[in-house]
């Protein structure tokens, strides 16, 4: 069964609803999928209802969007949100990223770029929602500070940048406890694109996995050959199954949903409860 369990809808930096994702999952030939919203769940239930419909077999998820000094996401599959642990880490991520929008639009004015919090969220679809920071980046390019969100983001937003702000961060321990205390399945998202040297990588992949980690997305859309090998094996070293993903966040583009193409084993399976 071919496979994608990372995407991101508008439920948080995506363009599409969970009903687009599940077209082009029939559309592009995915029998399971995941939708992997950063730091949510709130469109879990529609992406199943939209899955139900159209014959594909899905996995509730989310992607938290992890700090250490670099970007460590965790991927969760099969978490309770009802599970107190769950409201708690929703509670310090929706808090977090408010304060981290009230500094980085501090840090924008003072470089003469004024957004207010209404213009930021209007690029939010739901309310419940944690403010993402896209959509500082989305406000900033439809006021005409940028061409473009994406290119707003990388001069301004990004780590190392001048309106950078890391307020409000889970680390990776503390996802994967959460993860883990309700009832999930943890996975580290794209190892390749952790910026760290590779016995520097390696190590942090051992202390994840003593803290509860179960999966690596070796199969990911900007994964080269090699990455993915290389990978495959870290997975093998460490007793992780391996995840696959595209990451996609809109319709077109090189992370098009069931891209690259990912057939979980029956180990993965298994531990997903995908019959």
């Amino acid at each position: 069964m071919r496979a994608d369990l990372h995407t991101h809808s508008y439920y948080s930096d995506g363009l599409l609803s969970p009903q687009d994702i599940a077209d082009l999952c029939v559309k592009n030939g995915v029998g399971l999928a995941a939708l992997t919203d950063h730091d949510n769940m709130n469109g879990c239930e529609e992406f199943e209802s939209a899955c139900k419909a159209r014959g594909v077999a899905f996995v509730r998820g989310l992607e938290i969007s992890a700090y250490t000094d670099v970007k460590v996401h965790i991927l969760g599959y099969n978490v309770d949100d009802g599970c107190a642990a769950f409201k708690k880490f929703y509670s310090f991520v929706c808090d977090g990223a408010l304060a981290r929008t009230a500094e980085i639009l501090a840090k924008l004015k003072k470089r003469g770029m004024s957004l207010s919090f209404d213009e930021v969220l209007r690029e939010r679809r739901c309310e419940k929602s944690p403010v993402h920071t896209m959509y500082i980046a989305r406000a900033a390019a439809r006021k005409g500070y940028s061409p473009s969100p994406s290119a707003f983001y990388a001069d301004m937003l990004a780590p190392g940048r001048p309106a950078y702000s890391a307020l409000g961060r889970p680390s990776p321990e503390y996802a994967l406890q959460t993860i883990n205390e309700c009832g999930g399945f943890a996975s580290l998202a794209h190892p390749g694109r952790i910026t760290l040297d590779d016995d520097e990588k390696i190590a942090l992949v051992g202390r994840l996995a003593d803290e509860g980690l179960r999966g690596i997305e070796a199969v990911y859309s900007g994964h080269t050959e090699r990455e993915t090998a290389y990978f495959k094996e870290v997975a093998a070293r460490y007793s992780l199954l391996v995840t696959g993903g595209s990451d996609t966040h809109y319709a077109e583009g090189s992370r098009a949903v069931g891209t690259p193409e990912f057939y979980p084993s029956e180990e993965l399976l298994e531990a997903l409860g995908v019959s």
